[in-house]
This record gives C-alpha cells, sequence and structure tokens, in this order.
C-alpha cells in the first residue's frame, strides 16, 4: 500500500490527478538537474575532440566557458529546486538552460542538429501540454537565432550554398519542417500519456469504491447469523451430530463404523446435480472429515442444488486437541447462487471488450498459453485482420463513425466465424480470430463477402484487410510463429488494399 500511495497521491481517500502531475513535475525537475550536472563533461569531451583534430574550428576557451556556463545554470537550478521543487518556473529554468546551452555550442562551430530536439522531447516529461509548448516556441527561436548567427561561417564552408542566407533558408527550413512534425507528435503523446494517467486514477478510484463496500458487505454478512441455510454441530468426541436451526436441539448418534454420512447430507444429497453427487459424497464422507481438517480451520466446497443453484459446504473447526485434530465441527451450507453468478459475470467482463463483446486482447493471451501446453490441432487456423481507413473514417467524420466501423468489423468476423472458433479484439482496429477448420479460405471469403454487405449509419463502406496461417500448411510452426506469418499476410494484404486504390500511406 505504501508504494501504491506514493505512486497514486491520496487526499480524503481518494487518488487525485493534480497531485501526481506536481509530484511528477518535481521528480522530473530533478531528473532535469542531474542531467544540467552531467553536461558539465561536455566541455571536456569537446577538448578531446580538438585534441584529436575533430573539432579544428573550436578553442580550449570554448570548452571551459561551457562547463563553467554549466555549472552556474546547474547551481542556479538547482537553487531553484530545493526552494521551488514543484514549480512550473523550476521547469521552465532546465529547459530554457539546455536551450542556452545549445545556442552557445552553436554558435562556437559545435555541429547541433538532432540535440535541438531534445529540450522538447524532455519537456514531454513534465506531462504538461503548456511547457512543452514553451519548450518548443523558445527551442524554435532559439534555432532561428543560432542559424542566422552561424549561416556566415558555414556558407563560406559549403559548396552548395552560394551566400549566408540561402545556407540559413535551407538549415532553418528543414528545422521548421521537424519543428511542426514535433509539435504535432508532441501534443498527440502529451494527450496520450495525460489520458492514459487519468483512466489509471479513475480506474484506482473504482477499485478503492469497490475495496469499500466489498468490506461493509463482509461486516454486515459477518453480523448475520441467518446467512446459512443449514447449521449442524458435529461432535467426535462422542460421535453426534445436533442441527442449530432445530427448536428442539436435539443430538443425533453418528455410527462412525457403519455410517458415511450424517443425515443432513443423506437428505442433501437428493436435490444434489448428478454430475457433482460423487465429489459431494466424497466431501461430505464423515469418515474423513476429522482426517482432512486437521491442522486447518476450515474446508468447503461448493455444488449445485438442482432446485436452488449453487450452494457452498463448509466444515469448520470449533475445537481441537492440542495436535490441532477436531473434536468439535460446525457444518454449515450456503446458497451461493448469485455469488457465482456475480463471479461467472465478471469473468466474462475481464475476458470481453466491451465495445465489440468479442473476447478481448488478456482473454486471447489466456487462450495462446492452454494452446502452448495442449498443442495445436491440424485444423489449427489463425486469422489477422485490420481495418482499412480507421483513422481517415476518425478524422473526416468522428469518433462515433469509427467505433461504427469497428464494431461493423466484430459482427462481420462473428458471422464468418460462427461457431468454428473465437474472435478477439486484440487493439483499436486490430483483431485475431482462432478457427478450427480445414477450409481457411472458405473462412476467408465469408469475412470479404460480410465486409462487402455492410452498410453503416455514417459509413457506407467497410474493408479489412486479413491474413491467416493454418497448422496443416506450416506443420512444423508453432502458434507464435503461425501468428507472425498471419500477421506478415495481413500488412501484404493491406498494402495490396491502398496501392490498388491508390492511397498514399505516407499521407
Amino acid at each position: 500500500m505504501k508504494d501504491a500511495e506514493s505512486a497514486f497521491p491520496y487526499v480524503d481517500g481518494t487518488f487525485v490527478f493534480d497531485e501526481f502531475i506536481l509530484k511528477n513535475r518535481i521528480r522530473v525537475n530533478r531528473y532535469l538537474n542531474t542531467i544540467l550536472w552531467a553536461f558539465v563533461v561536455t566541455g571536456p569531451a569537446i577538448a578531446l575532440g580538438i585534441k584529436g583534430g575533430v573539432f579544428p574550428d573550436i578553442t580550449y576557451t570554448t570548452c571551459v566557458v561551457i562547463s563553467a556556463a554549466v555549472c552556474v545554470m546547474a547551481s542556479i537550478h538547482l537553487i531553484l529546486l530545493r526552494k521551488f521543487p514543484g514549480s512550473v518556473v523550476t521547469s521552465i529554468a532546465a529547459l530554457l538552460s539546455l536551450n542556452i546551452l545549445l545556442v552557445y555550442m552553436a554558435c562556437s562551430h559545435v555541429s547541433i542538429f538532432l540535440t535541438w530536439f531534445l529540450v522538447p522531447l524532455l519537456s514531454l516529461l513534465f506531462c504538461d501540454r503548456r511547457i512543452y509548448i514553451f519548450a518548443l516556441v523558445v527551442n524554435y527561436a532559439m534555432m532561428f537565432m543560432s542559424t542566422w548567427l552561424v549561416s556566415p561561417h558555414y556558407a563560406g564552408l559549403r559548396a552548395d550554398a552560394d551566400t549566408a542566407f540561402a545556407y540559413f533558408v535551407n538549415t532553418f527550413g528543414g528545422f521548421t519542417i521537424e519543428t511542426v512534425i514535433m509539435l504535432i507528435s508532441g501534443l498527440m503523446i502529451s494527450k496520450i500519456t495525460v489520458d492514459n494517467f487519468r483512466d489509471m486514477f479513475e480506474q484506482h478510484k473504482v477499485i478503492k469504491k469497490h475495496e469499500s463496500e466489498m468490506k461493509e458487505e463482509l461486516e454486515i454478512l459477518d453480523s448475520m447469523a441467518e446467512i446459512y441455510d443449514n447449521v449442524n454441530l458435529i461432535s467426535f468426541v462422542d460421535n453426534t451430530e445436533m442441527s442449530l436451526r432445530s427448536a428442539e436441539k436435539q443430538k443425533i448418534s453418528i455410527d462412525m463404523q457403519a455410517q458415511t454420512h450424517t443425515q443432513m447430507n443423506q437428505k442433501l444429497k437428493l436435490r444434489v446435480m448428478p454430475d457433482q453427487l460423487d465429489d459431494f459424497l466424497k466431501f461430505t464422507d464423515i469418515r474423513t472429515v476429522r482426517a482432512r481438517l486437521t491442522g486447518k480451520k476450515i474446508i468447503s466446497a461448493d455444488f449445485i442444488d438442482v432446485v436452488k443453484g449453487w450452494f457452498r459446504a463448509q466444515y469448520i473447526t470449533v475445537d481441537s486437541t492440542s495436535d490441532r485434530i477436531p473434536n468439535t465441527v460446525i457444518y454449515t451450507t450456503r446458497n451461493v447462487d448469485e455469488e457465482k453468478r456475480r463471479e461467472e459475470h465478471l469473468i466474462r467482463l475481464s475476458l470481453t471488450d466491451e465495445m465489440t463483446r468479442l473476447y478481448n486482447r488478456r482473454c486471447y493471451d489466456e487462450d495462446l498459453e492452454e494452446y502452448k501446453l495442449k498443442g495445436l490441432g491440424d485444423g489449427f487456423v489463425l486469422f489477422s485482420v485490420d481495418v482499412n481507413g480507421l483513422k481517415k473514417v476518425n478524422d473526416q467524420k468522428g469518433h462515433a463513425a469509427g467505433d461504427e466501423l469497428i464494431k461493423g468489423a466484430a459482427d462481420c468476423l462473428a458471422l464468418a466465424v460462427r461457431n468454428k472458433g473465437k474472435v478477439y479484439r486484440t487493439g483499436g482496429d486490430e483483431f485475431i480470430a482462432i478457427v478450427h477448420t480445414d477450409e481457411p479460405e472458405a473462412i476467408f471469403s465469408e469475412i470479404r463477402s460480410h465486409a462487402g454487405a455492410w452498410h453503416g449509419v455514417y459509413s457506407d463502406t467497410m474493408t479489412m484487410s486479413v491474413g491467416y496461417a493454418s497448422k496443416k500448411d506450416e506443420p512444423d510452426a508453432e502458434i507464435d510463429e503461425l501468428e507472425r506469418i498471419a500477421d506478415a499476410r495481413m500488412y501484404e494484404d493491406k498494402e495490396r488494399y491502398y496501392r490498388e486504390n491508390g492511397i498514399d500511406r505516407r499521407r
């Protein structure tokens, strides 16, 4: 719990996202200060390059200035970090220090290209869009200034630039394109990261609430004696049983030599599901209960009453010898049909994709492990399926249209596979089907047919890229290899689709 609280801050028993962001900012500020101090070695590293002839245009003075400047900036940031550890100003100071260092290095003719984008990349760690945009804007301004200042120097060294201005336009044009790409991708990464963190906090709130509710329910159940349908007190000292529900509280003798079950269980066995009867008789055999309960507080098992549904039978030790051999035991039965149904429902939910009602990635991974243990039959076929053009639909028609497309694809796959296998949604628009058939091409054709006949409210058509691999065609392949082959064929199908339709995927 201590680790959980450090990762997910609590206020009044709930997780607070803003507190988490603040803690993250403090942590990142500390890392950035470490990075600044690490940059002190930049000067000595460049000096070694000068000595080795790698940097002919750089002086040793530059190396000293770089290391000294880094020490000053790292010290200033350290002071801010100690006084205002979670401040946005402290974060900006670190990023600005890195920018200043890059400008000086560029003006000193230390070639800087990819490193320019290190600063906005590091700013993404704060999970704060404001800091990221500030870092990118300042970074762009710094690149502009340093490129303008060094243009006369580099223009004279390059044959493809007639003037300093030509060199500037060429170089900074590339920086501008990269900055735009960085802006778009960074905003997307920032949004996805923050959204995922928010989802995690919401999930923790739900779990915490569920734990609280369960605790209250257990406290209520513990205080309710009426929870048990039957309660029998069994004594192995005088070999008797007595129903605690009975008003008479009459003791009934048990013949441990000739009798295998108590009177209660002799009545209960008449209502136990036939295919569970042998297990019930074995569990309730009074001759073995004492030995099975030795050293234990409780033993239990669940069975089905043909009339009332699931019930739980329990033997609970009340009194025992010094060797933990039971002397007195309470035998109870309690209806757990609703609990069992809820448990089965939760299991189904945990293995089902919420949007499509297909099986989810977790179910697929569990089934994969099962196949790895038990092996694959000759009729085993694995299909890899991906919806074409989902991003375009999302962008142009909205996420409701995209969701419609995903649900439509799920319906088409379910109709094609039917009872021959299972269909899983393993990603946004990615599906896998495990089918047992000798005619995979027929399934392939059905998927195409159903997809071709599909029409939605937002979209008139839908296409899917499909690839499959069968154990029959690849007898030496394990399931992981079949998955890889199916994926490869699906991507070939997708490339063919885009090529035939004249679509440039890069755009």
